[in-house]
């Protein structure tokens, strides 16, 4: 009689532990977000607040790349925060609300530093950044006032609306005692997100306020 073939149990991957992260790695892992950087919370007076140019659309991106070389060249102690300041707000996009992070300044980053040679030649060789603002080739801090006003910005919590569309555009009325027409965009007031829109009744032109979850793009 043929020999019954016996199957062996499958054997089952031995899962490693995950190993937790250290205590050194922990602290060398920068605070904040990816739009606000925080390798650490610098007392000395030394250490301003610097503007540099950067590629609009791409200052994020900056800041990581910037991120990255900080670390790697270990100057933690000369170069404390970059900031992209952003402003969250509201966009209505098909009738409806999303929340984006819409930047404030677009085409440049804050940096907080001990300016030398080391700090200076780091951040204008980092890909993106086109150089400081300054006058002449020299950098030029921006007051602690001005720091307040853009951080102020950068943590209202009470969002913005901001419209998709411009003054002249077509768009269609999707709620409301008007529902169904078809208007033209006269005015936008993207604090209060308030839209007019003139729509053609007994043949005239009539404009109607709206909010921008009753109208749609055509």
């Amino acid at each position: 009689m043929p020999k019954k073939k016996t199957v062996k149990p499958e054997e089952k991957p031995i899962e490693k532990p995950i190993e937790a992260e250290t205590k050194e790695e922990k602290e060398d892992k920068p605070k904040g977000n990816r739009n606000h950087i925080v390798f650490t919370k610098s007392e000395d007076e030394r250490s301003r607040w610097y503007v540099v140019h950067t590629y609009s659309g791409h200052e994020t991106k900056v800041a990581e790349t910037l991120r990255q070389r900080v670390k790697s060249m270990q100057l933690k102690g000369k170069i404390h925060e970059l900031l992209v300041p952003t402003q969250e707000r509201i966009k209505i996009q098909r009738g409806m609300k999303v929340k984006t992070k819409e930047k404030i300044f677009p085409g440049y980053l804050l940096i907080k530093l001990i300016l030398d040679e080391d700090s200076w030649l780091t951040v204008r060789t980092t890909p993106g950044i086109t150089g400081f603002v300054g006058i002449g080739n020299k950098p030029t801090p921006i007051s602690q006032e001005e720091v307040k006003t853009i951080l102020k910005f950068t943590q209202m919590e009470a969002p913005k609306y901001k419209a998709v569309y411009s003054i002249g555009d077509p768009v269609k009325i999707i709620e409301g005692p008007f529902a169904d027409f078809l208007g033209t965009v006269d005015s936008i007031d993207d604090a209060k997100g308030k839209v007019k829109v003139l729509v053609s009744i007994f043949g005239r032109e009539t404009p109607v306020e709206l909010d921008f979850l009753q109208v749609t793009q055509v």
